[in-house]
C-alpha cells in the first residue's frame, strides 16, 4: 500500500470537478480514452463488501461487512463483524444442497449478539455478471436487540414487522467503506455516494490504446457521464493521484495498474489493478490509508471510501 501512494506522477493530470464541460457523450473517436455512453461493461463483478458503522443507543460500536459474492459455483452472501474477521454468516444460494433464500441465523461475537434476518427469494441482480442485488431483497441485522443494520428496498417493510415500535431513525448507522472486483476486460462500471447527503452516481472506469501504437495506452475515469482524469501513456503512469470534486467535496483518487502489464509475478499481465476513491476532510492535506477509515475520531467529518480491484483477462 505505502509503495502505491508513494509512487505517483503529479504532471499526469490536472484537477478535475463533476461539473466540468468535457462530456464522455461528446467523443465519438472508438481510440479515444473518454468511455461512450453506449459502451457496455463486459467485466464481471465477483465480490461486493460493504463496510458499515452501527452505533447503539448504549453507545456501543460495531463494524459490520457484508460482502455479496458470485463465480461460477457460488453466489451469495457473507457477514461479519470488524471485531472477528472470521465469517460470522454465510449464505450459497446457488448450492444444490442449500437453497434456502429466506431465514434468520443467530450468532455471537465477544460479547455481542447478533441474528441475521434475510429474504433474497426475489433478489434481483444488475445483469448477467452482478454479485449484489439490486431490488426485491432485505437484510436486518440485530445486534443485542437493536436494529443495527438494514439494507434492501425491502428492508424497511421488514424492519416495521419485526421491531418493535420501529422507527427509521432508531437504526444509527452509516456506509464507511467499500470493496469491489471485478474480473473481465478493460471496462468497468459501479455506482457510489460519496456522502450520506449526496446522490449516486455512476462511475465508468476504462483502459484503451494499442501497445504497438505512437500513444500506447490511456486510462479515462468517468462520473455521470462527465470525464474526471485522463491518463496517457499509462504504461510510464501507471500509477497516480488525483484530487478531484464531487458534489462539493474533495475526492482523493488513486490508481496502480503496474501488474495489468508487467504482472504480480513471473508472468505478464496476470495481475489486477487498484483504484481508490476516497472523500477527504478539508483539514487533512495527506495521503490515506484504508485502515484509517474504521479510526476516525466521531467529531470528525464522516469519509467514505471505494475500492475497486479489476482483473482483466
Amino acid at each position: 500500500m505505502m509503495g502505491f501512494i508513494s509512487c505517483y506522477n503529479e504532471l499526469t493530470v490536472q484537477v478535475s470537478e463533476s461539473k466540468s464541460s468535457s462530456s464522455c457523450s461528446s467523443y465519438n473517436n472508438v481510440n479515444s480514452s473518454c468511455v461512450s455512453p453506449n459502451l457496455i461493461p463486459a467485466a464481471i463483478q465477483t465480490a461486493a463488501t460493504n463496510l458499515y458503522k452501527t452505533t447503539l443507543s448504549t453507545g456501543d460500536r460495531h463494524v459490520i461487512a457484508v460482502t455479496w459474492c458470485r463465480n461460477s459455483t457460488t453466489q451469495g452472501l457473507q457477514i461479519n463483524s470488524g471485531d472477528d474477521p472470521a465469517t460470522a454468516f454465510r449464505l450459497n444460494t446457488n448450492s444444490r444442497l442449500f437453497r434456502k433464500k429466506k431465514g434468520s441465523k443467530a450468532f455471537e461475537i465477544g460479547d455481542s449478539k447478533f441474528e441475521v434476518f434475510y429474504d433474497l427469494s426475489a433478489a434481483r441482480y444488475a445483469g448477467a455478471g452482478g454479485a449484489e442485488p439490486v431490488e426485491g431483497y432485505y437484510v436486518l441485522v440485530m445486534v443485542d436487540s437493536e436494529l443495527g443494520l438494514f439494507i434492501g428496498d425491502l428492508a424497511e417493510e421488514a424492519a416495521a414487522k419485526k421491531v418493535k415500535n420501529y422507527k427509521k431513525e432508531i437504526a444509527n448507522f452509516n456506509l464507511i467503506s467499500r470493496r469491489e472486483h471485478f474480473y473481465g476486460n478493460t471496462l468497468y462500471s459501479t455506482k457510489a455516494r460519496f456522502s450520506d447527503a449526496g446522490i449516486c452516481h455512476d462511475i465508468v472506469i476504462r483502459c484503451t490504446g494499442d501497445e504497438a501504437g505512437e500513444k500506447g495506452y490511456s486510462l479515462s475515469v468517468c462520473i455521470d457521464k462527465r470525464v474526471m482524469i485522463r491518463v496517457k501513456r499509462l504504461q510510464w503512469n501507471f500509477r497516480g493521484n488525483q484530487t478531484i470534486f464531487v458534489d462539493g467535496l474533495s475526492v482523493d483518487l488513486m490508481w496502480d495498474v503496474h501488474d495489468w502489464f508487467f504482472g504480480s509475478g513471473s508472468g505478464s499481465g496476470s495481475g489486477h489493478g487498484v483504484f481508490m476513491f476516497r472523500t477527504r476532510n478539508g483539514l487533512d492535506s495527506r495521503l490515506w490509508l484504508e485502515e484509517k477509515v474504521v479510526t476516525k475520531k466521531d467529531d470528525e467529518k464522516k469519509e467514505f471510501s471505494l475500492l475497486v480491484y479489476a482483473t482483466k483477462s
